[in-house]
């Protein structure tokens, strides 16, 4: 395991960088988001159907492509972390690499997928944590510190 690098970011700090992160990808995905009306032939009632189509595999990509693109090759920062003077590093303090940043991402993107539920038990392990590591971060041996 080691020695946890000097520097641990704060939790609100991090907090505060997620939610600006968020934002950004929230606005970036809205076209993908909304939901859209497409027409299919109903062969039963001999008429076109209207029916809503939600575009959420593309909102997830997307989220998916900013954060591990991000933290893989802008030294393990994203827009928000950037701000707010946090970054991702290696448990041993080395930059992360594109694997781990994928690793990270996927492990996130699997908790927040199980219905609010994996996200606050993700994001809720930071509290109690000695080292201020969430589940995606003990998954990918990354910590968050200061840049």
């Amino acid at each position: 395991m080691g020695l946890p690098p000097p520097g641990l970011a704060g939790r609100w700090r991090r907090l505060f960088a997620g939610v600006l992160d968020w934002l950004i990808v929230s606005v970036a995905a809205a076209p993908f988001s909304w939901t859209s009306l497409e027409y299919a032939w109903d062969g039963d009632r001999g008429a076109w159907e209207r029916y809503p189509v939600e575009h959420a595999f593309l909102t997830a990509l997307l989220a998916f492509l900013y954060f591990w693109l991000l933290h893989a090759f802008w030294n393990g920062q994203t827009l928000g972390k950037k701000l707010f003077g946090i970054r991702v590093v290696s448990e041993y303090d080395r930059r992360i690499g594109v694997g781990q940043a994928a690793v990270r991402q996927a492990v996130m993107s699997v908790l927040s997928w199980l219905c609010c539920v994996g996200s606050l038990l993700d994001l809720g392990w930071i509290l109690f944590d000695p080292r201020k590591q969430a589940l995606h971060d003990k998954a990918a041996r990354t910590v968050v510190v200061n840049a």
